[in-house]
């Protein structure tokens, strides 16, 4: 007997060209394609002849009743998140719902918006000399009553801020750096209208207001967003003579 099975998929970041070869496969062959609404490319969801369900106000219960009634009848059932859906993608709830119903799920990792950000800054999230780690975050908000901000901002680390652009002026506040520390905000990262704004810790917020800039952007803070004074690479350092 056929295992029962959902299949989750990450787009990429936006860039149709930036889905694996693997979830544009499963896409391909889907009957259902349930995807998170104006996150995900129009031009990914063409690569679809599937029934396409946006899941953007449905109930957790709404999306898993639709997955498994489909799974039931012996149809390909995808569910489409933007960027790897690992990252604030609410998928662990998914999954166990989904298990209630006897049903498998196979995970298809994505491209991150976090890393189409530094494509984009052309730079490198951690710097030799600069930054060694990278902290993945978000602000505070309806589903989370405290966020780490201040604390992470003390570690003089790369920080990656999903899901704050709407908030930028409270996060820059919250920080515990100097003022003068390179932050850029990296609005639909990939995608064709994509916009970067710099500047530091003291006047993005500023800036990404004047650019009318509201959602759908990564933040990006410390010095890998203008590099300076890191060190070369071991791995292009002096030629060795062979022994």
């Amino acid at each position: 007997m056929t295992e029962k099975k959902v299949y989750f998929v990450g787009a990429g970041p936006g860039d149709p060209k930036l889905i694996t070869v693997k979830g544009r496969e499963l896409l391909e062959s889907a009957d259902l394609l349930v995807y998170a609404g104006s996150l995900i490319n129009p031009i990914v969801l063409e690569y679809s002849n599937a029934k396409k369900v946006d899941s953007y106000g449905l109930t957790l219960d709404e999306i898993t009743e639709m997955m498994a009634k489909s799974v039931e009848k012996g149809e390909t059932v995808v569910r489409l998140h933007s960027g790897d859906p690992s990252l604030y993608g609410s998928i662990v709830e998914q999954i166990e719902e989904l298990k209630k119903h006897d049903i498998a799920v196979e995970r298809v990792p994505g491209v991150s918006s976090v890393f189409a950000s530094a494509a984009a800054l052309d730079t490198q999230l951690t710097l030799n000399g600069v930054s060694d780690s990278l902290i993945i975050t978000r602000p505070a908000g309806k589903t989370l009553d405290k966020d780490l901000i201040p604390e992470f901002s003390r570690l003089n680390s790369t920080m990656a801020v999903f899901l704050g652009t709407q908030k930028i002026e409270e996060i820059m506040n919250k920080l515990e750096c100097p003022k003068n520390t390179p932050v850029a905000v990296i609005y639909h990262a990939s995608w064709d209208d994509e916009k970067v704004i710099r500047g530091t810790v003291e006047d993005i917020a500023d800036k990404v207001k004047s650019a009318g800039i509201k959602r759908s952007a990564m933040i990006i803070i410390g010095g890998v967003v203008d590099p300076k004074n890191y060190r070369r690479s071991h791995l292009y350092g002096v030629a060795q003579d062979p022994l």
